[in-house]
């Protein structure tokens, strides 16, 4: 009876120790799933901690784009004051030298119906009134051409 039940006892604790084994096995997977989740936990909150850094500093340079952009267009649109301010002077003085061309085409064609009346050298003051014509239309020309170079560039 003793063989048998000493042979049950150690069969017993084979059993036991073979449990113990497994548990000890399963134990060793769950720290090492513990560990291997922790670190992946840390991992990711690494991850999310540098895109939250990186889009602060794009949020900041976006905001010093836009500052300069919005500089930029003050800029532009104080530029764009000042020309049209000048376009208007500049409107102005063609007014002006129209009514001197026309005055003097005036005068100029009064000279010519008067040939015999000669208060000077008639060679002398045509060539003189002549001069002084071509002077103002070459100006009236310049200002026109500024006038639509200045509508253009305002237009671009």
């Amino acid at each position: 009876m003793a063989s048998p039940g000493g042979a049950s006892s150690g069969s017993s604790l084979l059993h036991n120790s073979g449990a113990e084994g497994l548990q000890t096995v399963t134990d060793q997977k769950k720290r090492k799933r513990m560990i291997s989740n922790r670190e992946s936990a840390r991992r990711s909150r690494m991850r999310k901690q540098k895109q939250l850094s990186d889009l602060i500093t794009e949020s900041s340079q976006l905001q010093k784009e836009n500052s300069q952009a919005t500089m930029l267009l003050n800029i532009i649109t104080r530029r764009c004051a000042t020309v049209e301010a000048e376009n208007s002077i500049l409107r102005a003085q063609v007014m002006e030298l129209s009514y001197a061309l026309e005055s003097l085409d005036e005068i100029t064609q009064s000279i010519r119906g008067s040939n015999n009346m000669v208060l000077w050298d008639g060679t002398q003051l045509m060539n003189s009134l002549m001069i002084s014509l071509r002077r103002k239309k070459s100006k009236l020309r310049c200002i026109i051409g500024l006038t639509k170079t200045l509508k253009i560039e305002l237009k671009d």
